[in-house]
């Protein structure tokens, strides 16, 4: 299959509600479907909501990856034929907890990812993920999954193009930050330009509303494989929306900008060597002392 239709159903988690967050992702599901999306998006943390006020309240509401959140999701991917792709909190072994995410087949197939790359205050109550992001094999495409600030990570958003992954999918919880006005978020440049950069389409599910204290952007876009958006959410406004695009895999797995140049086979590992902890303290105590 070459050409899908996906979609971010962008919604607005209430915090510890559960059972009503479970209710509304299977409403936008339903709808996605109906609009004919064969891969469907939710937010980041779609079934307990974002910001845990300490590591125990999010071990109170995390949840086993067999457990009734992603349970329900299962089943409405085998009921509506789609993949769909969402954030949990989940509940790891030794009471270990864990920013995750699910990629649900239509036919079974499952893959649960935990994040890597903590963002703030997250750093305080998840553990980190320490595997890279899954390239789930379904019947719609090769699909890869992370979350959020993974996606500011380019080496990070390598590896799932490196695995042939077809399309790239990202719940993500975008919190307000300054920009200047007229601008878009810097989000939504640094998920084309890891889209561009990889010739891999991103679908990135961002959520709205507001929760303890916190406005989030409402910001999710569909972007194909030369970084240009196919479907941007207006942001500001304060309810649902559920974006809709057609993508082309052909165009993913063909990784030529021009006759010559291809984005994997160009690059040269062997000059791109991180500097050790000790290299860069070297360095920088040189740039002080030059100062």
């Amino acid at each position: 299959m070459n050409k899908i239709k996906v979609a971010c159903c962008q919604v607005a988690p209430v915090f510890g509600d559960v059972d009503g967050n479970l209710a509304r992702a299977e409403r936008a599901l339903e709808s996605a479907a109906a609009l004919g999306a064969q891969v469907a998006v939710l937010p980041e943390l779609a079934n307990t909501g974002y910001v845990f006020a300490s590591r125990e309240e999010a071990q109170g509401l995390a949840e086993a990856v067999d457990g009734r959140s992603v349970s329900a999701w299962a089943a409405l991917a085998r009921r509506l034929g789609m993949v769909v792709a969402a954030g949990f909190c989940e509940a790891g072994a030794g009471g270990g907890v864990y920013n995750s995410a699910v990629l649900l087949g239509p036919d079974g197939e499952q893959a649960c990812y935990r994040k890597a790359h903590l963002w703030d205050a997250e750093k305080l109550i998840f553990d980190l993920g320490d595997q890279p992001p899954p390239v789930l094999d379904t019947r719609f495409g090769r699909l890869a999954l992370m979350i959020c600030y993974d996606l500011e990570i380019p080496e990070w958003v390598r590896l799932p193009a490196l695995a042939g992954a077809e399309l790239l999918c990202a719940p993500v919880n975008w919190p307000v930050l300054p920009h200047p006005p007229g601008e878009r978020q810097a989000e939504r440049f640094k998920a084309q330009a890891n889209a561009a950069f990889n010739r891999l389409p991103i679908a990135v599910c961002d959520r709205h509303g507001r929760e303890r204290g916190v406005d989030w952007s409402g910001a999710s876009l569909i972007v194909d494989a030369n970084g240009y958006p196919q479907a941007l959410a207006e942001t500001g406004l304060k309810s649902d929306q559920l974006l809709l695009a057609e993508l082309d895999l052909a165009a993913s797995r063909d990784k030529f900008i021009s006759q010559r140049n291809h984005v994997l086979d160009d690059r040269r590992p062997g000059l791109y060597r991180a500097p050790q902890d000790e290299d860069r303290r070297a360095v920088s105590a040189g740039a002080i002392g030059a100062g």
